[in-house]
């Protein structure tokens, strides 16, 4: 047997992949089917944990040690993968079959040049030898999109920026020419301008070859753009498949719904974004019934008693719902849904932060005496404000400074160079003493949660550390007693204040991490990328949390981020920044509507857009991010500018007010 008779390339038919945790067993993936035929992007959605990566795994047997497969087939072009030895399975990986793992830094080895690792799969899979070795290389990153491929081939992933190092993982993967591609969350920790590129690159490859690939995301915007079929995954099983028209027009499960609503944007400006209460259950017990049923909208008795059967909405949409085969039964279970609304700040003239000229430069020591060579101008002349209550969203691609902006802010590094007033008070020429009296107004939460809370102390010395270095709290009776309403304030309960920060999801562990910056009572908070590892589900809850806060306690954000969808919805005004300058600023409703510098232009047209038949024009931008070592004359962005003139070479631009709060630094606007 070759192809299977409805023309699939790869076939998997009820997978079941078990792992082993202590004495008990963890039904990892419980029960998957699905076909992918040639040409075919097929997208695995769903939530952290549902089980989308392990099956990737099982499809080309590299699970863990604790793992294995119980059940189940998988075919790819007629031959049974679960039937051969290793050694034959070592031949279809990287030929046949290749995986793009999520994250290209664990999984590049970082003493072995470029050339080196993409020339250890042509070896094995192919009959190049010698230079025709190196000229394949050279061949696979120009066909990437690498530039001056011939010097990248000699260089380390260190020396690689994260966009590239995602395409030297897509090169190694089309070495061996594979029928099939496995692409894990291939865009999640790109910016928008590189993710673009990387998608574009994907289905141009894939045009070329015919390849099909499986593409793993919780990214819906990816999904609409790249997919030709899509299967939602819950809790180990898959709970919807569709043509993605079909999927973006009426999702049908209820589980696939609330992702839809979850998704933050301009027009729920105001409101609460829709969350999914509880958790997904652990996949360490048997479970009966609807796997969803605990969080779900619509549950009634039998969804709680009995699983349900898949029942076709049309031809090529199937649902794993109970109310798909009794619709009728909808209106009459569906729970009362509270009116969610939160109320716009009011307009507030008064600034509580004010920037000016901020740098922030960085010397380069070279030679036996350390003499300084060069400076890194991280921030290069910055200037902002926020008022007392309002939010200001800092954007641009990785490299451009944003977190150095907000380390700079915050005294965490001293400034080279400008002014920083915050509440009145100069905070460059404060004192020590003086400084450390000021930083229980002005706090931060970093992007990665789990590497920022102390793995080794419990959540309630994590919340009272802060409060006892900045002298909040009379006594250890009080500031208990805070620590459990702050708690409370952030949606945890009280008595999880007694367990450590491994014992949590990721939403939960940034929610702690959201009440160590509340415990010391700050009027500012520099929020660096705090959704951007998080479920569209999770992240609802996190948005929803930072805005009740915000009206609640009058707080002031920086919220640091390359997600305009986030932007849109939390933010009142934008600030664009590229090579540490701010290159336009202003209302998010001008900004996001009427962008005018090519920079923001781009950024804007790179996003994924969700909604059926919308065409969009991707914007291209040329190279990469100059370094701030040795940043280019005249106007920084020429170089990658496709309106650049002459005098964009020489001169760099001044400030340019184009409508009520906006302003660009661009010579395309200046007299």
């Amino acid at each position: 047997m070759r192809m299977s008779d409805n023309g699939a390339l790869l076939r998997v038919k009820d997978l079941k992949t078990w792992l082993a945790a202590g004495d008990k067993i963890v039904r990892a993936v419980d029960g998957v089917s699905f076909d992918i035929a040639r040409h075919q992007t097929f997208a695995l959605l769903g939530e952290s944990g549902c089980g989308k990566s392990m099956t990737a795994l099982s499809l080309l047997r590299l699970l863990p040690e604790s793992g294995r497969i119980v059940d189940g087939a998988v075919q790819l072009d007629g031959l049974d993968l679960l039937a051969l030895p290793e050694a034959a399975m070592r031949n279809v990986r990287g030929k046949r079959a290749a995986m793009i793992f999520q994250e290209p830094m664990t999984s590049l080895n970082p003493v072995l040049t470029v050339g080196d690792q993409i020339g250890e799969a042509l070896l094995r899979h192919t009959d190049l030898r010698g230079a025709a070795v190196t000229e394949r290389v050279r061949a696979l990153l120009d066909a990437v999109g690498i530039p001056d491929a011939a010097r990248r081939v000699t260089e380390y992933p260190f020396q690689l920026s994260g966009g590239m190092k995602q395409r030297v993982m897509i090169a190694m993967a089309l070495a061996g020419e594979p029928d099939l591609l496995i692409a894990d969350e291939p865009t999640t920790a790109l910016d928008v301008t590189i993710q673009a590129q990387v998608l574009d690159l994907l289905r141009e490859l894939q045009a070329k070859s015919g390849m099909a690939i499986l593409l793993i995301t919780h990214d819906l915007g990816v999904v609409s753009e790249m997919a030709h079929r899509v299967a939602v995954m819950y809790a180990g099983e898959i709970v919807e498949i569709a043509d993605r028209a079909q999927f973006f027009a009426s999702p049908a499960h209820p589980y696939s719904k609330k992702l839809f609503d979850s998704l933050p944007g301009r027009t729920k400006r105001g409101q609460e974004l829709s969350v999914i209460r509880g958790a997904v259950p652990a996949l360490d017990q048997e479970l009966h019934g609807c796997r969803f049923a605990e969080r779900c909208d619509y549950v009634w008795e039998l969804c709680r008693e009995q699983s349900p059967d898949w029942a076709e909405l049309a031809p090529g949409h199937t649902v794993r719902c109970h109310l798909a085969a009794t619709p009728a039964q909808a209106a009459a279970s569906v729970l009362p849904q509270a009116a969610a609304s939160v109320a716009e700040g009011e307009s507030v003239t008064e600034n509580l932060l004010q920037v000016s000229d901020l740098k922030i430069h960085f010397p380069v020591h070279k030679g036996l005496f350390k003499r300084v060579a060069g400076q890194v101008k991280a921030v290069d002349g910055l200037s902002l404000a926020i008022p007392t209550g309002h939010t200001l969203a800092l954007v641009g691609e990785s490299g451009c400074g944003k977190t150095t902006v907000g380390k700079g802010i915050l005294q965490l590094l001293r400034p080279t160079a400008g002014s920083v007033r915050f509440a009145g008070a100069e905070l460059t020429t404060l004192s020590s003493g003086a400084l450390r009296a000021k930083r229980a107004e002005l706090q931060i939460i970093f992007q990665d949660p789990y590497a920022s809370l102390d793995p080794r102390m419990l959540v309630s010395d994590i919340i009272e550390e802060g409060m006892l270095a900045l002298g909040v709290g009379r006594s250890a009776l009080e500031r208990s007693s805070a620590v459990d309403t702050i708690l409370r304030q952030v949606g945890l309960s009280a008595e999880i204040k007694h367990r450590y920060p491994h014992e949590f999801s990721g939403g939960q562990r940034q929610r702690i991490a959201i009440a160590r910056a509340l415990a010391v009572r700050p009027k500012l908070i520099v929020c660096d990328e705090p959704t951007s590892a998080l479920d569209v589900s999770v992240q609802a809850q996190i948005l929803n949390l930072l805005k009740q806060l915000q009206n609640e306690l009058n707080l002031s954000y920086l919220f640091i981020t390359h997600n305009l969808a986030v932007v849109e919805y939390l933010a009142h005004e934008v600030a664009v920044m590229y090579l540490g300058r701010i290159v336009e600023q202003g209302s998010v409703e001008e900004m996001l509507k009427q962008p005018r510098h090519p920079y923001t232009q781009a950024l804007l047209s790179a996003v994924p857009v969700i909604e059926g038949g919308t065409e969009r024009t991707i914007i291209r931008l040329q190279g990469d991010m100059p370094s701030p070592l040795n940043p280019p004359s005249g106007c920084h962005f020429h170089p990658r500018c496709t309106q650049a003139m002459a005098v964009c070479r020489e001169v760099y631009p001044e400030e340019t007010k184009l409508g009520s709060s906006q302003v660009v630094r661009c010579h395309l606007y200046s007299q």
